[in-house]
């Protein structure tokens, strides 16, 4: 009979380590430096019905560390525009943009999926920010030369 991998759970009120409001990692000793283990930390990213937590095996179980963030786990680090504009995430993966998706909140540009809350980084918005104008008083992001208005919630 196969053995059932065993789960160790981490409340986010047990984690030594916290994402700040920008995606920084810090733990008591301030913000993390190295970019491997940020690069680590960030692609290890999941969520599950508890939210969000850094996941790996170790001695064949299965280490949940659920931690605090101060705003979103989740954010946009690049941009790619061309017919289509592509979004790659802190955890490396890759998605499309859908202007309809997006709203800014306290001066921060954001994405609403059906299951995440992603914040676009001051450098992705930097690279989106050639794209965007204001058109009829509205905020917009320009894609293939048409406007897509960008609520405030």
């Amino acid at each position: 009979m196969a053995s059932e991998k065993k789960t160790i759970i981490v409340p986010k009120e047990e984690a030594v380590f916290w994402m700040d409001k920008n995606g920084n990692w810090h733990n008591e000793h301030g913000k993390f430096e190295h970019p491997k283990i940020i690069r680590h930390f960030n692609r290890s990213i999941q969520k599950d019905h508890r939210g969000y937590h850094l996941s790996q095996i170790t001695d064949g179980a299965e280490e949940k560390v659920y931690f605090p963030h101060e705003d979103t786990a989740l954010f946009v680090v690049n941009v790619f525009l061309d017919d289509t504009v592509v979004l790659t995430l802190n955890t490396s993966a890759s998605m499309n943009l859908y202007p309809e998706q997006l709203f800014t909140r306290n001066d921060s540009l954001y994405l609403q999926t059906q299951e995440h809350c992603i914040k676009f980084s001051q450098h992705a918005l930097v690279k989106l920010s050639r794209h965007m104008e204001e058109v009829d008083g509205k905020f917009c992001l320009l894609v293939n030369h048409t406007p897509h208005p960008i609520p405030e919630r």
